[in-house]
């Protein structure tokens, strides 16, 4: 047995096993589940260092400071928009507290009136989390700024919800079409651990969701079905009373992300930064996360009050609003040539789309009796002064 096998939790390994017994097979959502969020032994739940370097990935936010500062300038705008009026900011798995932190710190150099202005509420089931959250944001909790909430506390906001790699790892059920009929993947023991079982579709939520995208997964083709996504879209949509929504994650329209081409789905693992598509290896110390479909949360969005106001790759958002004119302005104040070249190699990370985040990346934003107002992250590349040669 290598030592890469070795690495799993033990505890979760056993409980797995026996709930798999006891149910004759788990459908693979369950399995998901119980990997990232048992209470006590799960991915999310227990002790780990996850984002950063020394973790397991990396997320926009994590990559620098730069990310969080420009969201905080559409956020300032959407205050605007709302009248400058008492304004929340929830973020819901906000990680180790970075984005909030990059937000916060932005509103107050740049937006003070409106830092007097704002709560920023945070949901978060990790209680290991919720501790590095509440070292990395010491400044903003003494200033009375930042509180931890449950999603029902934040019913009637009015603000702007924000999620950042977030809904990519609600649990997903694994479907596959063969002859023309669709099947779902469940879980069962093995003499090495656990294995997989194809079994006949009976959820029916499942086939509804079929239905809402007006699509289903080509001939010998897998996919996955995030149903916590389509509960969690009307959940949010109940909960704001005026307001936005902005949703950063990666994933595709529904038809790009069942296209024929894309054989085996998008779930992926990761570990140590790297990728493999194998979650019954390391069970419990891996991340499990499957690309988000956008199409299916407009859907649900607008059949509750959601009008779909913006939707684009990171790059178009980060750019639209100021990311180069920022980088500029950043690099003016680095004297030294070489920090000046590592500071472009790193935010390049943002929004190019070949080795970076900003293709797979997008960015979704719902507005709630509001209108239709042109937001600033819309603003056309065209109009946007590009140094050449900058990277």
């Amino acid at each position: 047995m290598t030592t890469e096998k070795l690495e799993q939790n033990p505890h979760l390994v056993t409980f797995l096993q026996e709930r798999i017994a006891d149910q004759d097979g788990i459908d693979f959502a369950d399995f998901m589940g119980q990997c990232l969020y048992h209470p006590e032994h799960g991915y999310y739940t227990t002790p780990r260092t996850r984002i950063g370097k020394e973790g397991d990935f990396f997320t926009s936010s994590s990559v620098h400071a730069l990310f969080g500062r420009l969201v905080a300038r559409q956020v300032e705008q959407m205050w605007q928009l709302l009248d400058r009026c008492p304004f929340v900011i929830a973020e819901q798995g906000a990680g180790e507290g970075h984005l909030a932190a990059d937000i916060l710190d932005a509103i107050a150099a740049e937006f003070p009136d409106f830092y007097q202005q704002v709560r920023y509420r945070i949901v978060e089931i990790s209680p290991d989390h919720r501790q590095r959250q509440a070292k990395n944001l010491s400044t903003h909790v003494d200033s009375g700024r930042i509180e931890w909430c449950s999603l029902g506390q934040l019913d009637g906001m009015v603000g702007c919800f924000v999620t950042n790699e977030l809904v990519d790892a609600f649990p997903v059920h694994l479907i596959e079409k063969k002859q023309g009929e669709l099947t779902e993947i469940f879980v069962l023991n093995d003499s090495e651990g656990f294995t997989e079982q194809s079994r006949p579709l009976t959820n029916l939520q499942v086939r509804d969701y079929f239905e809402l995208i007006e699509q289903t997964p080509a001939e010998g083709n897998r996919c996955e079905v995030n149903l916590p996504a389509l509960d969690w879209m009307q959940q949010i949509a109940a909960l704001i009373s005026k307001g936005f929504v902005m949703t950063i994650d990666y994933g595709y329209p529904a038809e790009e992300l069942l296209a024929p081409y894309r054989r085996s789905g998008t779930l992926l693992c990761y570990h140590r930064h790297q990728s493999n598509e194998d979650p019954f290896e390391r069970v419990g110390c891996q991340d499990i996360t499957a690309h988000i479909d956008f199409t299916a949360l407009q859907k649900v969005g607008e059949k509750h009050g959601l009008t779909p106001l913006y939707f684009g790759e990171q790059y178009r958002f980060l750019m639209g609003l100021g990311f180069f004119e920022a980088l500029v302005e950043l690099q003016a104040h680095e004297t030294d040539p070489q920090k000046a070249q590592a500071l472009r190699m790193t935010l390049k990370n943002l929004i190019l789309p070949e080795g970076g985040m900003g293709e797979s990346f997008k960015v979704l934003v719902q507005g709630k009796g509001v209108g239709c107002p042109e937001l600033a992250c819309a603003r056309k590349i065209k109009d946007i002064g590009v140094v050449p040669g900058m990277f």
